[in-house]
């Protein structure tokens, strides 16, 4: 695959705080999540992998990289496109599926989500609610073909996302493994654009899917690059609120909002709590 620089297209104009890898650090860090999806498919004794593809950067993205680990055989896309998302977006989800060569079926799910909705209408007038339907759906058929393949699910989720609980409990996180879990967003573009995605993905705009015109940042209500900074310096990093206002160009709104984000989401990073004996 082609290898392409971090050049500053990558970046907005002017990011509070450059998080991105050097190209050393981009080739070992590419290896070291190569080797991951390998050694997690040999431990498990598994025949390969499945992985959702929405077309987005970090489906796109986790793709490449596990074609490298696994070869075209090794990976199974599944495209699950629903009545709620951009038909642009599920087109480039195959369209990444035949530049990588891989096997793929194309899963419409409306009729599934449509059957629960049906079965309690109340619940369905919920936007979130209903939304949460689709992206679980989705991770009920991706096991249901792993299981029947002898293959693992793969995660697309970062660091960002995991932070701020950004995700859908027991949906889009339902998987065996994360191997792009430990980058912050502004990383994900990077090494994508490193390993050859082509440039209008990677630049694309982030959406769950989870209604007609949701987008990532219109939802968190602050933009990817703002996000990794506050995430890496303070509620990743050393820096208190006071010190992230005055040596970085955020407002303190923002850091509230990405603390309250990340401290009421908590419980989705944790296994189900019991009682202790």
């Amino acid at each position: 695959m082609t290898h392409h620089s971090e050049g500053s297209v990558l970046l907005s104009e002017d990011p509070p705080l450059d998080l991105r890898f050097s190209e050393a650090e981009l080739e070992a860090t590419r290896d070291r999540i190569i080797s991951f999806i390998a050694e997690t498919i040999e431990m498990a004794g598994a025949d390969g992998a499945v992985l959702g593809l929405s077309g987005g950067i970090d489906s796109t993205l986790t793709a490449y990289l596990a074609v490298e680990a696994l070869g075209e055989d090794g990976l199974h896309g599944i495209t699950m496109p629903a009545s709620v998302n951009d038909p642009e977006t599920m087109s480039d989800a195959e369209r990444v599926a035949e530049e990588l060569n891989i096997d793929y079926d194309i899963v419409e799910i409306d009729p599934i989500a449509e059957t629960i909705f049906d079965r309690y209408p109340e619940a369905a007038e919920d936007i979130t609610a209903k939304g949460n339907v689709y992206v679980r759906t989705r991770a009920v058929l991706n096991y249901f073909i792993a299981n029947a393949e002898d293959r693992i699910v793969l995660g697309t989720g970062n660091r960002s996302e995991a932070a701020t609980g950004y995700f859908t409990k027991y949906g889009d996180q339902a998987v065996d493994c994360n191997p792009i879990g430990n980058l912050y967003k502004m990383q994900v573009r990077q090494l994508a654009a490193h390993v050859g995605v082509p440039h209008d993905l990677v630049m694309q705009t982030p959406t769950a899917g989870m209604w007609t015109g949701q987008t990532d940042e219109g939802e968190m209500g602050v933009d990817y690059d703002t996000l990794d900074a506050i995430l890496a310096v303070h509620v990743h990093g050393p820096l208190s609120k006071a010190a992230t206002v005055r040596e970085f160009d955020v407002e303190p709104e923002q850091i509230d909002a990405v603390v309250d984000l990340h401290e009421s989401s908590a419980h989705k990073r944790r296994m189900p709590p019991a009682p202790e004996q």
